[in-house]
């Protein structure tokens, strides 16, 4: 039997239902045809941190499930849990069973590109359209940033530094609040020793293991539209001209004066962009 139990004090919790041996927190907003939003893997991220700017934009015109892939925000593992390709995609497969949702159109942002590209692949039947936004899924270099990022050790001055200076390409979004905000979610209890757990050094091999074949790549059905930032210094834009050149029926938007995080650099153009192509 499935259970809920929704809490409202902080803005980051939404509902929780179990998904196979995890319980999810995830958002549930608006209405319409589903939009799953899978995040990003920085430190201290959340599908709330990562979503919350585009989400009241999206959910005009769709039921926006949103929800913390396991070992982020608000979504715990056990102290032994494999943080795999695996284990993110059976627990996203997991939440669609238990949301009773047969199909749906994906965004994934960088990290959650990668595992939306899991689900088109693993279980095409799931998706209708899918938006990939600064993506991993293909084979790079791992950049400065992204190492950067993935051997986070909690400070303020570093979880400034890396707002400021590797994911944004304006440095004035990383106001005093945001940075204390991300800071202090990577301290959440079990938050920073799961992280840490998820992409020890050397960090190359975590990359090699969120790439997805060529061949799986070319073969996928489903329309899709890639949006890079030109700037981004986490996940190089080649990345998204890779996949480009892969995926068959794909089309990309590439902003310039973007860092890593375009839904929060340019979250109304962002989000006309995705409703206008999830429409088409």
């Amino acid at each position: 039997m499935t259970t809920h139990t929704q809490v409202q004090a902080d803005p980051e919790v939404g509902t929780r239902i179990r998904t196979g041996p995890l319980t999810t927190n995830y958002h549930d907003r608006g209405a319409g045809d589903p939009l799953l939003l899978l995040h990003g893997s920085g430190p201290g991220v959340s599908a709330w941190a990562n979503w919350r700017l585009p989400m009241p934009h999206l959910e005009s015109r769709h039921r926006v499930i949103a929800p913390d892939l396991a070992g982020f925000g608000h979504t715990p593992v056990p102290d032994d849990w494999e943080f795999s390709t695996q284990t993110w995609l059976r627990q996203v497969v997991d939440l669609l069973d238990a949301l009773g949702i047969e199909r749906t159109s994906v965004v994934g942002n960088s990290f959650g590109g990668s595992m939306a590209l899991a689900l088109a692949i693993h279980h095409p039947e799931r998706v209708d359209r899918l938006v990939l936004m600064g993506s991993v899924g293909v084979p790079f270099e791992i950049t400065e940033g992204l190492d950067a990022v993935w051997g986070y050790e909690p400070s303020v001055e570093t979880m400034g530094h890396l707002i400021r200076d590797v994911f944004a390409y304006d440095p004035s979004l990383a106001s005093d609040d945001l940075v204390r905000m991300r800071y202090e979610a990577s301290l959440r209890p079990g938050s920073q020793d799961a992280f840490s757990r998820m992409f020890p050094a050397p960090r190359q091999r975590w990359v090699d293991a969120m790439a997805h074949g060529e061949a799986d790549l070319r073969a996928l059905p489903h329309p899709t539209l890639l949006v890079h930032g030109r700037d981004d210094k986490v996940i190089p834009l080649s990345t998204t001209l890779t996949l480009l050149d892969w995926i068959d029926d794909a089309q990309a938007h590439i902003f310039g004066r973007c860092g890593h995080w375009t839904q929060i650099e340019h979250t109304e153009a962002f989000s006309r962009l995705v409703l206008d192509f999830l429409a088409g």
